[in-house]
């Protein structure tokens, strides 16, 4: 059972042990929850504070959700923002941070719809891809 240690020294739950004790806790409030699960410390005058934080990056760890953006980077270049702008020439440009990270490759082609102030683009399969 993989666990992590408070400042009172009591184990917190994380990973999958986490998950199945949140199923068992599911009538309680979120700060219960945390408490049950271990995210706790004491407090200079005696008292018991109960670590929301601590609890809530433990959750998300735990279903594969990472929000340390500084530990992605790998030191090369710039980052993708997730923002673009249209270009004087009418155009929006997608970066190559992006193709990479979906995995894109030459000559993928994509439809695209028009909506309400967004667009969206729907990857066509290649017809080698469908069976």
């Amino acid at each position: 059972m993989k666990k992590t240690k408070t400042k009172q020294g009591t184990e917190a739950l994380t990973g999958k042990e986490l998950l199945q004790k949140l199923k068992e806790l599911s009538h309680l409030s979120r700060r219960a929850k945390a408490r049950e699960c271990g995210y706790v410390s004491e407090v200079k005058d005696g008292n018991i504070r109960v670590n929301i934080g601590g609890f809530l990056n433990a959750v998300l760890a735990a279903k594969g959700v990472t929000l340390d953006i500084e530990n992605d980077k790998d030191g090369r270049g710039r980052e993708a923002t997730y923002r673009t702008s249209v270009h004087k020439n009418g155009q929006i440009v997608l970066g190559s941070a992006y193709t990479e990270a979906m995995g894109l490759k030459v000559g993928d082609e994509f439809e695209i719809k028009l909506g309400y102030k967004h667009i969206h683009l729907k990857q066509i399969e290649a017809e080698d891809d469908v069976e």
